[in-house]
């Protein structure tokens, strides 16, 4: 009797056991291999190697390994445009051109000449091999987001770089690829620019416009992703049409959408979930099937190649960065840091090495031969592993000057914002408001809240404040973000919103604003206005006309003397985060004086921050900005409770303005930290009345001082 149908030949056909097999190399060679410090690139290379027909011809290379390659290839490109950080770049601009010009000739310069000279290639196959020593991936930046230190200059200068390089040498790889698919003459070359230009053009043009469109339009999670697959494939084919290749298209798809998609968002998890998870994987272990690791043992040219571009690679990488610091007087340090984050090799360099293996200058013989694709995994191998020693040995020394330099430093207070969930219409609006100011580094930091009045106590009210906190926490996990849930009874909302605070020593509260029912209800509501009576913590009050990664700006009106509250610089870091995580402007509006302390703290603690200022001589020109604010720009405008030192007479008729002139627009009212009892705290709205030392608090006094020096 026959109990088990299994055909045990080699190579697995069976489509099941296929998927299954390549899903226990995704799922296991990471965890191998990490514990013998080796990257998950090469990881799952290596167990391409093993499993393909050069190794132990477990698995078949077949038509799933094309498709999944091309497409995780494509993918692997648009995510590096896609974490590209075009203002990291802007600030550092100079240094970032600068050491771009020279991580990408050097190699080429050395490239070109030990190809020619060592190894006896052709131009052509030695301008395409140097290539590849000018791109870098940077594999090891997540040891400097481990650190914290993604804000240093010389990661900046290497961010700046690292455009300027990968462009070129998808340029080059592209121009070449084109060469091979048509007659090259004078017109081929005018062609070729004119047809790049053109497509670049459209991409750079519509697609942000076309993504911001869809975006405000459709909401659904899935659509989302879909589309962006879409726009990423269509960027590639369309470098395909016009004889390039196509992972350029998705390189600039990606960087072109990055400022659509914040980082810090559910649509970023996803697409780096499934990438990293799927594509990528297999894209990777199809690569590792068709190298011949033999190749390198049983003759002496493999193993020269594979020498040769190793040691080429790694020393014109150093080279660069060497130059960098003697051109501009750089610590060895950041030379360290620099070269290590420039010197690994992954996603281009696959790319190239793929492509020119399969572009054939003669019929049966490759740009790059067999020797260079075996080549190439050893180079990435050893460079992976150099990057990572050095940019970890860089980032040490730099975490610990820091903390003997910042020993005395006053700790920052403990970041908890609390999210009150009582509208289903707002809640994704609030939710996501709070993970664009919440701090990157923090994976918690959020508390959502149901309350449910005493009076209304019903197991109704109790299962919808359920299913809130249960989308609430959905929301979040999407993004890789875990969220306390609480759900409470008490007097009344503003009341459970209070205690919760206490209890949970939440730092901030964000909440919808109040929707006027009736003509004598207020415009903020009797909820909100209790809340701000019974609390001196920061409060912002929201409303979201569009999704909030399609906004194209953010407009801050701030009142005179703001500078002076408890809470300030803990507004403008949250203002500075959403900046940062949207990629928009931020234009402050504000007096001369108040301008001066926001541009000041700005550029010490923000300074990727694309910040704009305008005077604005008195509160009451605030209807000026009805001009400024356009239908898909935040407005948010910096208020404050009654009796403390900027609050404004003019305050009154900010509910009026803002339901007259605003009402089409997204909008944050913000009420910052301001301790104390406000029965008893004195106004300086005459400060002629009141010495200096009455005027200023801590905040206050420690600008005055700041401004009297410089």
């Amino acid at each position: 009797m026959q109990w088990f149908d299994f055909d045990l030949n080699l190579p697995i056909t069976d489509p099941t056991w296929i998927f299954f097999l390549v899903l226990v190399i995704i799922l296991f060679a990471p965890i191998i291999l990490g514990r013998l410090r080796i990257p998950h690139i090469i990881g799952m290379i290596l167990a391409g190697v093993v499993i393909g027909e050069y190794g132990f011809n477990i698995l078949e290379r077949d038509s799933s390994f094309e498709l999944f390659g091309k497409v995780g290839l494509y993918y692997i490109m648009f995510l590096a445009g896609l974490e590209m950080d075009m203002e990291d770049f802007k600030k550092n601009r100079t240094k970032g051109l600068v050491f771009g010009v020279f991580t990408f000739i050097v190699p080429m310069v050395l490239g070109v000449w030990s190809s020619m000279k060592l190894l006896d290639y052709g131009f052509t196959t030695s301008v395409l091999l140097a290539s590849m020593y000018a791109s870098h991936t940077l594999i090891a930046y997540p040891i400097i987001s481990r650190y914290g230190l993604s804000r240093l200059r010389s990661v900046n200068i290497t961010i700046g770089g690292t455009v300027i390089t990968v462009t070129l040498a998808l340029l080059i790889l592209a121009v070449i690829g084109g060469m091979y698919k048509g007659a090259v003459d004078g017109m081929f070359w005018t062609l070729l620019v004119l047809k790049v230009a053109f497509l670049s053009f459209l991409i750079i043009f519509f697609f942000p416009r076309i993504g911001r469109w869809f975006f405000r339009r459709y909401e659904d999670n899935v659509m989302q992703f879909v589309f962006v697959l879409a726009m990423v494939f269509l960027g590639g084919g369309l470098m395909e049409f016009v004889g390039m290749e196509g992972i350029l298209g998705a390189f600039l798809a990606g960087l072109v959408l990055n400022r659509l998609i914040p980082k810090l968002s559910p649509l970023m998890n996803r697409l780096e979930f499934v990438g990293n998870a799927l594509f990528i994987p297999y894209f990777l272990i199809g690569v590792g099937m068709i190298i011949d690791v033999r190749t390198l043992f049983t003759g002496g040219e493999a193993l020269k190649v594979a020498v040769v571009m190793t040691v080429v690679a790694t020393f014109s990488k150093w080279l660069a960065a060497w130059m960098t610091q003697k051109t501009f007087g750089m610590h060895r340090t950041e030379r360290s840091m620099m070269f290590g984050l420039s010197n690994a090799q992954a996603a281009a360099t696959l790319a190239a090495v793929l492509i020119g293996n399969k572009i054939e200058v003669s019929p049966g013989v490759p740009l790059l031969n067999d020797d260079v694709l075996n080549g190439t995994v050893v180079m990435i191998l050893f460079t992976c592993i150099i990057s990572s020693i050095v940019t970890e040995w860089a980032a040490r020394r730099i975490a610990i000057k820091e903390n003997l330099e910042g020993v005395n430093e006053k700790p920052k207070e403990e970041e908890n914002i609390l999210i009150p969930v009582a509208n289903p219409d707002t809640l994704e609006n609030l939710v996501g408001m709070a993970l664009i100011m919440k701090d990157p580094k923090r994976k918690d930091g959020l508390t959502a809240l149901s309350v449910i009045n005493d009076n209304n106590d019903s197991e109704t009210l109790q299962a919808r404040g359920k299913r809130y906190l249960e989308r609430t926490a959905m929301i979040a996990a999407a993004a890789d973000v875990t969220v306390n849930t609480v759900s409470r009874f008490d007097l009344n909302i503003a009341s459970g919103i209070i205690h919760t605070l206490k209890e949970y020593n939440a730092s901030e509260v964000v909440i919808g604003l109040h929707h006027k029912a009736t003509l004598v209800d207020s415009f903020f509501g009797t909820m909100t206005e209790n809340l701000l009576k019974g609390m001196h913590r920061q409060v912002m009050i929201v409303k979201c006309l569009m999704p909030a990664n399609t906004l194209r700006r953010i407009i801050v009106a701030v009142p005179p003397k703001a500078e002076y509250e408890v809470g300030f610089t803990k507004w403008v870091e949250r203002i500075c985060r959403m900046g940062v995580q949207l990629g928009c402007r931020v234009h402050f509006y504000a007096n001369s004086y108040t301008l001066r302390c926001l541009e000041g703290y700005i550029n010490q603690k923000y300074k990727g921050v694309r910040a704009a200022y305008t005077e604005l001589d008195t509160w009451d020109d605030l209807l000026l900005l009805t001009e400024q604010v356009s239908f898909d720009h935040l407005l948010v405008i910096v208020s404050a409770r009654r009796g403390f030192i900027s609050y404004d007479a003019s305050f009154e008729r900010l509910p009026m303005q803002i339901a007259k002139y605003f009402n089409n627009n997204s909008l944050i009212v913000l009420y910052p930290d301001q301790y104390g009892d406000p029965q008893e705290s004195v106004s300086f709205s005459d400060p002629g009345h009141h010495s200096d030392s009455q005027r200023y608090d801590a905040v206050g006094k420690w600008f005055y001082r700041w401004f009297k020096k410089s």
